[in-house]
């Protein structure tokens, strides 16, 4: 009997769900996106390191195997346990083939994930999960997290973003350590040095931080009750430091061609108020799915401001019941299909204003902003290179298709950079013969 009941179960779990004709579109889109500037084309098997191929075999999606994209995860560059390289790592594990990495308030991390990517097969999409404040009617303040989504060659305007967000890690600091005098007022008697050697060098510090602490120092049993005991929003221990309004973090994500989504809005306690407002000042999207499956009023309220429907673990690598594990959250690819739809042509446009930028201020620096995340593949067979026409040619053939590649606002910039020189040796590239 019992064989009889297992034989069942596998022949009901074999089974496949048809795909329609609308998901084989879905799909084609999606595989398209993922070998822009492969050497490699679907379907292929594992290929060398130094190929930038994605591994996937498009034939095993077209009977209805997932693709697994994670677009919310956290690295120990803000308050993640793993190392932007181990985390990749561990996404490869679980299956994912497009991993965002969106730590808090800064981009660090991405360089290292994306030259970790290469060994793996796995794309990055640059991400950051920005701190904000919401100001509601009340005129009370409610923390709310904005997520940016961006192309492969970053942002565009990278330096007033990163002045941006320098501005909120400072904050960081001054944040945490009212965080660490507020417990000492409640007889925890927990160390400013032991936060910041927790958080590392060159990382602004956070909840988590602290939490890690209180759990290192015996005076909670786990994380979770350190957030709950002490650090949860309005909590007393909590702190804010110098965020900035959620609307002009959100018009910056869309000035810097990124696509902006808003992260757990069931953390939110007006999470309506908050969406309205946030899609005047230019939200794309809102998460909506989880590990544990989509939460039906995010997605209705979506669909009440035509929002994009996203979501992912938020893994930070702490461990526990607690946390979903990264690729654990089911998105169809619909929703993925809708993502690329709407963010591609921002991402493209980026691209324009990053090579305008450079053109009209010939710079090291605004060359190295060109370089930043995808430095490797753009250098790989540089030797030759005499002037910007050329590395714009190399950078579009990575970054996107032959179509959108090819029209007279690139063109036009090819022609002008033409008569940049540039001068490229091995890995050092600089403006000037």
């Amino acid at each position: 009997m019992e064989k009889k009941r297992n034989n069942k179960k596998n022949r009901g779990g074999s089974k496949k769900k048809k795909t329609t004709s609308d998901q084989s579109e879905a799909i084609k889109s999606i595989t398209d996106w993922l070998f822009v500037g492969s050497s490699s084309s679907p379907p292929l098997s594992s290929p060398p390191p130094d190929d930038f191929a994605v591994t996937i075999n498009t034939a095993s999606l077209r009977r209805g195997e997932k693709l697994v994209f994670e677009l919310h995860s956290h690295s120990n560059r803000s308050d993640g346990f793993l190392s932007p390289s181990k985390l990749v790592q561990r996404a490869h594990t679980n299956g994912v083939k497009v991993l965002s990495l969106t730590d808090h308030d800064t981009m660090a991390g991405i360089p290292e994930a994306v030259e970790a990517a290469r060994r793996f097969g796995i794309k990055i999409i640059p991400g950051i999960e920005i701190s904000t404040l919401f100001r509601v009617e009340s005129g009370s303040e409610e923390p709310v997290h904005i997520l940016a989504y961006y192309g492969a060659s970053g942002p565009a305007m990278y330096d007033e973003l990163e002045n941006f967000l320098g501005k909120i890690r400072d904050g960081r600091f001054v944040r945490v350590r009212e965080m660490v005098s507020k417990l000492n007022k409640l007889k925890v008697p927990i160390k400013w040095e032991h936060v910041t050697r927790i958080a590392g060098e060159d990382v602004a510090p956070g909840r988590m931080h602290v939490a890690r602490a209180l759990l290192e120092g015996g005076y909670v049993e786990n994380l979770r009750q350190a957030f709950t005991k002490y650090l949860h929003d309005d909590g007393p221990a909590y702190a804010t430091g110098s965020e900035p309004k959620s609307e002009e973090a959100v018009r910056l994500i869309c000035k810097t061609g990124g696509v902006a989504v808003l992260a757990h809005p069931w953390a939110l306690k007006d999470h309506v108020s908050v969406i309205r407002r946030l899609k005047d000042a230019g939200l794309h999207g809102v998460e909506v799915y989880r590990s544990d499956g989509k939460l039906e009023v995010f997605s209705e309220l979506a669909d009440t401001y035509s929002l994009l429907k996203l979501g992912g673990s938020d893994y930070h690598g702490k461990g526990g019941r607690n946390e979903s594990e990264l690729g654990s959250v089911n998105l169809p690819v619909k929703a993925l299909q809708d993502f690329l739809k709407l963010g591609r042509p921002i991402w493209c446009e980026a691209i324009k204003a990053t090579m305008r930028t450079f053109l009209e201020q010939p710079s090291d620096s605004n060359l190295s902003n060109i370089l930043r995340f995808d430095r490797a593949r753009i250098l790989k067979g540089s030797s030759s290179w005499s002037c910007g026409g050329e590395l714009m040619d190399r950078c579009l053939a990575i970054w996107l298709t032959n179509d959108e590649r090819e029209n007279d606002e690139f063109e036009a910039l090819r022609s002008k950079l033409s008569c940049l020189l540039i001068s490229s040796k091995g890995s050092c590239v600089t403006v000037g013969a």
